[in-house]
């Protein structure tokens, strides 16, 4: 019998949710990569080695991350903890030329897709006693001119998520952390309305940076629950 902790890691294909996916592996965990892009979770599980595997699913469909979750516990027969690194942003940010349409995109990928995991998945760390680590942004945290109004919104919104979690579910030894990083080299600053060159973004935090307070979170012990989380370059 395996009795390895598994971790289900959403937008782990790339970016953050990658780096936290081998982070994890390379501590003992066996991890489950999703997102919507099969061949990039394909590409990251094959890198990472055996301990982990693709599980493609778009976050947002409730029904699509139930068979999901379904096919984890298939797979390994428990779920000890999520890493919610899933998000989107748009480049028209500001009220003067945000299109609501992508404003509900934004909202349903950063907070309705966090619920539905979240949802999802609590039977099982219940069991577990689970951790869960929420990949937020700093404009969660404290209000970043530029972030835009709809990712403002939907991070500062984990914030609730988190804390709701962790006031109704502690009797379980469920413990979710809202992580908040500032700046972080990767591809997502390709939807910002004037793209960082390479100067800029040498100055930022590593997508490892970020997975190193991830597995901070991870390992833990049971007694101890780390709320919040803010971690940014130093400019």
């Amino acid at each position: 019998m395996d009795d390895r902790r598994v971790l289900w890691v959403t937008g782990g294909g790339s970016g953050m949710g990658a780096a936290a996916a081998r982070s994890a592996a390379a501590a003992g965990w066996r991890v489950v990569v999703s997102g919507r892009r099969p061949d990039v979770l394909e590409e990251t599980a094959a890198a990472i080695g055996p301990a982990a595997s693709a599980l493609p699913v778009d976050v947002r469909d409730v029904d699509a991350v139930a068979a999901a979750r379904a096919e984890v516990l298939e797979r390994h027969g428990r779920l000890d903890g999520l890493v919610l690194a899933a998000g989107t942003n748009t480049p028209r940010r500001r009220w003067a030329d945000q299109d609501v349409a992508t404003f509900h995109d934004v909202v349903a990928t950063n907070l309705g897709a966090v619920a539905t995991v979240l949802d999802a998945a609590l039977p099982d760390l219940r069991r577990s006693a689970g951790v869960v680590v929420v990949v937020s942004s700093v404009a969660g945290w404290a209000h970043r001119d530029g972030a835009g109004v709809a990712y403002s919104a939907s991070k500062t919104a984990l914030g609730a998520i988190v804390r709701t979690l962790n006031a109704e579910e502690a009797r379980h030894g469920v413990r979710a952390c809202h992580l908040c990083p500032g700046d972080v080299a990767t591809d997502f600053l390709e939807l910002r309305p004037e793209v960082p060159d390479a100067a800029a973004r040498a100055r930022m935090l590593t997508p490892d940076d970020v997975a190193a307070s991830i597995q901070h979170v991870l390992d833990a012990p049971p007694h101890v629950r780390v709320d919040e989380l803010v971690i940014t370059p130093v400019l």
